[in-house]
């Protein structure tokens, strides 16, 4: 079994379902959802003092849920893969943004490898960020980034939604309470291929400085892709260069 770990309750999991329905075997995975930050999942996973593992700590949050989806005892060694989707969360003034960096590159490092941990990937700033194209495909999109100051008082929900030509997630997202017609996955299936290749393309740029696919894989890896942000944006500009992490996870998991 796959685990897969949200930070949102609503938004991730419908992402997820589609992307899973149009190109994933069914039956394979388990959806659970922190309902926090990555911030408050940095706080809680050091309270466990290496005394338990991302499992255990979403079967403690989990247990008086009807909707639990752990049993028994599990531990991350019960399932063959773990991927977290967490938000870089610019907009977040909680914490400085020293800690908020120095707290991402920590959970970088703790999950690093889907098999162990598990795999982290970050949207920059938020999970809006996929849908932040003005079209599909978009020639402009490597051009695009979000200050600091922004997304605080702009809001990035809302610019996402009025930047973007879709009225709506509809272009990319299933509405699973009717049958989807041929042409509508074909088209849904397509949609995901652009995004995917302008996320990739762009994170090889923010990483290489080539606006092309990278030749391989590991060349943009989250930890890469948040150093070069880190670098190029955050630190001397307090701006992030906008990345959807669901496209990046899909060239990713796939070996060809």
């Amino acid at each position: 079994m796959i685990l897969f770990v949200f930070e949102g309750r609503k938004r991730e999991p419908d992402i997820f379902r589609t992307l899973e329905y149009l190109f994933f075997p069914k039956g394979q995975s388990i959806i659970c959802s922190f309902g926090n930050n990555i911030y408050e999942l940095y706080r809680r996973m050091n309270e466990l003092e290496g005394d338990g593992d991302i499992v255990s700590l979403l079967r403690e949050i989990n247990k008086d849920k009807p909707d639990n989806p752990f049993t028994g005892n599990m531990k991350s060694s019960d399932f063959s893969e773990i991927f977290l989707f967490f938000d870089y969360d610019f907009q977040n003034r909680n914490i400085t943004l020293e800690q908020m960096n120095e707290q991402v590159s920590q959970m970088l490092a703790l999950f690093n490898d889907e098999t162990d941990q598990g795999k982290l990937y970050i949207n920059y700033p938020m999970i809006e960020a996929i849908r932040y194209t003005k079209t599909l495909p978009d020639d402009h999109f490597l051009e695009y980034c979000v200050s600091r100051t922004d997304c605080n008082d702009m809001g990035f929900k809302d610019m996402a939604r009025q930047f973007s030509a879709y009225a709506s997630l509809d272009f990319i997202v299933l509405d699973f309470r009717k049958a989807p017609a041929t042409k509508t996955l074909e088209k849904l299936r397509e949609n995901w291929r652009l995004l995917e290749r302008q996320n990739v393309i762009k994170a090889n740029f923010l990483c290489n400085d080539a606006s092309e696919l990278p030749a391989k894989k590991d060349s943009i890896s989250q930890q890469l892709i948040f150093d070069a942000q880190l670098s190029k944006f955050i630190l001397p500009k307090e701006e992030v260069a906008i990345l959807s992490a669901f496209p990046l996870f899909k060239f990713d998991y796939f070996k060809v």
